[in-house]
This record gives structure tokens, sequence and C-alpha cells, in this order.
């Protein structure tokens, strides 16, 4: 089974390019090129993993499997435009329907700090405008894997926000001490649950019906420094409108027995596996796992 490498991919030039568009044009003008770079990708990228997708787990014919994997390159393409202009401070282009706020809210005015827990569904980055709103220190959890030169880039452009940000390297584990710290402060980590580097413990579960390996790593931080989880989606609905999504807070007891220690991680999987099954039949085409997710 294929596995995914940590790595972000796209060209400098790419960024540049739709920077610029975004600074002097519209956001329109942007997804219009985007037709041309989607179609692009279409005729260049391994296809195989994402038409496993769409036939033999969403069981598409043949015929409506070919277009979804273009629209699903365009819908991704767009997700990364709006990703830019959000992170460069362009909010005003974008409406937003917020449903859980409270809870985040809740979290903040308690105290409690927590995990937020999203997936490569959708767009979280488009949710750092509600961050900003929480009361609360908040540190986003990501791979270290965009190349260097887009970072300095995108630190040029990128809007000043009350969030942190804790780097995931590989062959380096500081990033669970500042997760550790964090959490002991009471504060927020948002982190994705759908996606893992080789070594990290998992479980397998079974994900629309096919067998999938997931992360433990959340839960597992989680019920050991017992704050709460809540599970995030931001979900694109129309041209510029996202839709949040934030589900009530749900505290997880720490598995301290170390003999059905995995067994009662795989029911705290489940349980988030639920959660993003809808997501995923709800917006087929904004999921943007581009490898072998599934085992087959």
């Amino acid at each position: 089974m294929a596995r995914w490498d940590g790595r972000t991919r796209g060209g400098i030039l790419g960024y540049k390019i739709f920077i610029w568009i975004l600074k002097y044009t519209n956001i329109r003008l942007a997804y219009f090129v985007l037709y041309f770079v989607a179609l692009w990708y279409f005729i260049t990228l391994d296809k195989k993993p994402t038409r496993f997708y769409f036939r033999k787990i969403l069981g598409y014919s043949r015929l409506k499997t070919f277009f979804s994997i273009y629209r699903n390159y365009y819908v991704f393409g767009q997700v990364l435009i709006d990703k830019i202009a959000i992170l460069a401070g362009f909010t005003k282009k974008f409406t937003f329907r917020f449903e859980g706020e409270e809870y985040l809210h809740q979290m903040a005015e308690e105290n409690t700090g927590g995990v937020l827990i999203g997936s490569h569904l959708g767009n979280w980055e488009i949710a750092g405008q509600l961050l900003e709103r929480i009361d609360t220190t908040v540190h986003i959890l990501m791979f270290d894997g965009m190349q260097q030169q887009i970072k300095d880039l995108m630190n040029k452009v990128i809007d000043k926000k009350n969030i942190g940000l804790i780097l995931i390297k590989k062959n380096d584990s500081s990033h669970l001490i500042q997760i550790a710290e964090a959490l002991k402060r009471k504060e927020i980590i948002a982190m994705h649950g759908d996606r893992f580097l080789p070594g990290t413990k998992t479980v397998t579960t079974k994900f629309l019906g096919r067998e999938a390996e997931l992360p433990t790593g959340p839960f597992y931080l989680a019920s050991k420094y017992n704050v709460p989880v809540v599970y995030v989606s931001a979900m694109k609905e129309k041209t510029t409108h996202y839709h949040f999504y934030a589900t009530k807070p749900k505290y997880f007891k720490y598995p301290a027995n170390i003999k059905t220690r995995e067994a009662e991680l795989k029911a705290m999987v489940d349980d988030y596996v639920k959660k993003m099954e809808k997501m995923v039949l709800d917006y087929p085409l904004q999921w943007f796992n581009f490898y072998y997710f599934w085992k087959i």
C-alpha cells in the first residue's frame, strides 16, 4: 500500500502567480486560470488512488469517476487559492457559516484546553478567522513538508495571527514536548487525524466499508492530559462561502491498561471515523488524500 510521504506538492512559481492575481485582480480570475492548471494535473498525475476512491469507495460509474477526478483536482485548487487568500488577509472575499462555534468559546471560557481534530477534507485554514476569535492560545500542528521557498514567500504575505504553529519533522520528536507543554497550560492544539508518517502508532479500522490505518496519537494525547476533543471541518459550499463545523467537546478516558489500550484507542478512532464518514459522503469532491488511503 502506498503511503503519504509528508510533503506538500506544488511549486514556488504557482504560488507567486496566484498571490499576484489575488493582490492585483480578483479571486474569480484565479479560479479561471485554475481550470487550465487542474487540466494539466489531470493529464500528468497518477490518477489511480483517486480513481480507487471514486470507483471502489463511493461506487461511482466509470464516466462519473472520470469527470469527478477532474472536478476533485479543480476544487482542491480552489481550496489552495482560498488558503492563500485567507493567510494573506483577504478575508472579505469570503462568507462563513459557523456551526458549533459556541463549544470552542466554552472551552476557552472554562480554561479546559483541548484538541481540535480535523482531516484533509475541505479547508482547515479557512477556519483561522474563527480561531482568532477564541480567547485562548491555539497551536496548529502540521507536517513540515512545505518547500522552504514557499514558506518564505508565504511569510511575506501572511497576516499576523494570534495563533502558534508546531511543526512535525521527520526523525524529530520535539513537537511532542511542545504539545505536552501547551496542553498542560490548558491551551488548544489543532491537528489532523487522518494522516501519519512511518513509525507512527496506528490502528486498523473500517472507514466507508474498507480497512484503513489511522493514527492514535491525537486521542492518546487528549486522554493523557485529560482535555476534551472536538472534531472540526471547514467545507466549501459555494464559490466563496464556507461552512465550519465543530462538535460538542468529548472527554476520553486514558487507556492505562496496556493489555486493552489498543482496543480502547480504536474505539476513540472509530468515534472520529463516524464523523469523517458523514463529511465525505456529504462533500465527496473535497476528499484530498491523493494516495492509497485504504488497504488494497
